[in-house]
């Protein structure tokens, strides 16, 4: 065990709690949690919330799918190792992110390389096999399942990489190099997917969304074409840009059913499509030959990202300056007004939201 206990670790800390099906999260006084076998306390540094996130707040059909009470939420987390269990072996001071999927290591997908979708898979933040989440002042998270941070990026920056990371992992399977590209939704995610897509090699990155304050947030990210498809036929924009062509690569971030529904219609022959954002009602294609079949196109969904490469990867194009993160952190909350935060981010004016569990 190369870590020791630093000199005080208090008894007692405040957190976020899940208790019941209200809406909401209790903020409360608890005790430290004591990490034990191959566990680490890491105090929190910061931690970021999310669209999904929503979904545990007003307690909804999709969160009683995806989390489990009670837990703590906040499944974006940077920390700061300050205690070890027996089989850790992570020095006191160690900065770290906190990968959220929880493999098991046995499966056929863990065997395979594909932990990021292992059939056991617990989630920190989520309830599934911890009750632990990042919205604390201490955490608990088995070693495994920590990130070692390789580059001095800000606590604010190393909660990021989260979401980041699923951007990387959906580009990096579209193979954008020498590719225009689409991103449906101008979502954090969305919005990292454009600055990665130009890191990738991207000809000309095209960002649509229905929100003009995101849309001018895209063309900070990278993106060399916006497009308000609430004021413009995106069918009929992308033809005329394409020549009748049709993209050869689409990433959709939005989620809306509406929107997958009629991106295959936007795809060339031959294209690429990746499926990122989380649609809430069943997906209907209208033409399904000529629009799938026929076109002998490739269609990727992610879930997380690759662990532990995605992380290294995203963390060097942030170091590298070729992800700028500033324009997507929109505010910064002490976690004793959390309520005002979920406000802010459920309103659509935040872009991605840090508390602070040390305000």
């Amino acid at each position: 065990m190369l870590c020791s206990e630093p000199d005080t670790i208090p008894d007692m800390m405040k957190a976020l709690v899940k208790r019941n099906e209200n809406q909401g999260f209790d903020y409360a006084s608890v005790p430290v949690p004591e990490p034990r076998d191959d566990e680490v306390l890491i105090k929190v540094d910061a931690v970021a919330i999310c669209g999904s996130d929503i979904n545990l707040y007003r307690w909804n059909d999709l969160a009683r799918v995806i989390a489990t009470i009670p837990f703590t939420p906040g499944h974006e987390c940077a920390g700061t190792v300050v205690k070890c269990g027996p089989d850790a072996n992570l020095p006191v001071g160690t900065k770290v992110a906190v990968e959220n999927h929880f493999y098991c290591g046995n499966c056929f997908q863990c065997k395979h390389d594909a932990k990021e979708i292992c059939t056991n898979m617990g989630q920190f933040g989520h309830g599934r096999q911890t009750p632990y989440g990042g919205c604390s002042q201490f955490t608990i998270v088995p070693a495994k399942y920590l990130y070692v941070m390789k580059h001095n990026l800000s606590p604010q920056q190393t909660a990021v990489l989260e979401p980041l990371g699923v951007a990387h992992n959906a580009i990096e399977k579209l193979n954008v190099s020498g590719e225009d590209v689409l991103v449906i939704g101008c979502g954090a995610v969305g919005l990292f997917a454009q600055s990665v897509a130009k890191a990738m090699g991207a000809n000309n990155v095209i960002a649509t969304d229905i929100d003009d304050h995101r849309l001018n947030l895209a063309e900070k990210m990278g993106a060399d074409v916006i497009i308000n498809c609430k004021d413009e036929n995106l069918k009929q924009a992308i033809s005329k840009r394409t020549d009748g062509t049709g993209m050869g690569r689409i990433c959709e971030c939005s989620g809306a059913s509406v929107m997958v529904n009629s991106c295959f219609s936007l795809l060339r022959k031959g294209g690429r499509l990746t499926l990122v954002g989380l649609p809430r009602e069943p997906l209907h294609v209208e033409n399904v030959l000529q629009d799938i079949v026929f076109k002998a196109l490739t269609l990727k969904t992610v879930h997380g990202r690759r662990i532990f490469h995605t992380w290294e990867e995203a963390e060097k194009l942030v170091a590298d300056g070729k992800v700028n993160m500033d324009h997507i952190i929109s505010h910064v909350y002490g976690m004793s007004d959390f309520e005002n935060a979920y406000s802010m981010l459920i309103s659509g004016k935040g872009c991605k939201i840090i508390i602070d569990p040390w305000k």
